[in-house]
């Protein structure tokens, strides 16, 4: 193989022996995981099986206790949240993160990089490319009728779809998602499989969801977690098959 057709190969996200003890219980156990460009993962799994931990893990939140996360040729465990962010990592929490007072526009302006650093918020100005920005991801959340709206007055759905916008606006090449249809109505979950394929075009996506409906509707590839380590990986057909899962997991 080419040294060009090996970089194009390797994974954006690279995990491996991830490790971390709370008072010497292993959340996360020696996990390796491996995420390629433009994928969309999904993470499944019973309460209690590291999933949101390895998420905390990717974007700084908590320091991993051994093992290395590799992000595009950088070791994140030795770097701090802000500089996760700036590296390229967007991390959706489970409760939507949003400005409630502030309209849609404002919401998605206030997420634009240049007004990310104090200085440069001082002196942050809303030009063109702002306000070209704003619209297009607006548009791209199905929210571009709804500039003005104040965002305590969306629905659960759609300040979720607000939130995701917000980290689109900073252009992550990788996007973690934590049970982001958690709340939807059937319609919404349908339009958040259609926005999560289409912004997987050029990023990679990683998704923890309990919803197997959506997770088929969405998944290139799924790992299946218990006990802080990995007990399936594979297509969406092959882990639900797979009896250990159905065991320990799609069963109850």
């Amino acid at each position: 193989m080419t040294a060009i057709g090996f970089q194009m190969n390797k994974p954006v996200l690279a995990i491996e022996g991830l490790t971390v003890s709370f008072d010497g219980f292993k959340a996360v156990d020696n996990l390796n995981l491996y995420i390629d460009r433009n994928e969309v993962r999904v993470v499944i799994g019973p309460n209690g099986a590291g999933k949101t931990t390895v998420l905390d893990l990717i974007c700084g939140k908590t320091r991993a206790t051994s093992g290395s996360i590799q992000f595009d040729g950088k070791e994140l465990t030795r770097m701090h949240e802000y500089n996760i962010v700036r590296a390229g990592v967007g991390r959706k929490f489970q409760n939507p993160s949003i400005y409630e007072n502030l309209t849609v526009f404002e919401n998605l302006e206030m997420s634009y990089p240049a007004g990310r650093k104090v200085f440069s918020a001082l002196f942050f100005k809303r030009s063109a490319a702002v306000i070209a920005r704003v619209e297009e991801v607006a548009r791209e959340i199905f929210l571009g009728d709804l500039l003005e709206q104040q965002a305590d007055l969306l629905s659960h759905g759609q300040k979720q779809w607000l939130e995701i916008g917000m980290l689109l606006m900073q252009n992550p090449d990788l996007l973690m998602l934590d049970e982001p249809v958690a709340g939807m109505s059937v319609n919404e979950r349908v339009q958040t499989a259609e926005l999560l394929k289409r912004i997987s075009l050029g990023r990679s996506v990683l998704v923890i969801e309990h919803d197997m409906e959506f997770v088929k509707s969405i998944a290139h590839k799924v790992t299946v977690l218990h006990q802080g380590k990995v007990l399936a990986e594979g297509s969406m057909e092959s882990v639900q098959s797979n009896p250990k899962v159905i065991e320990v997991y799609l069963g109850h």
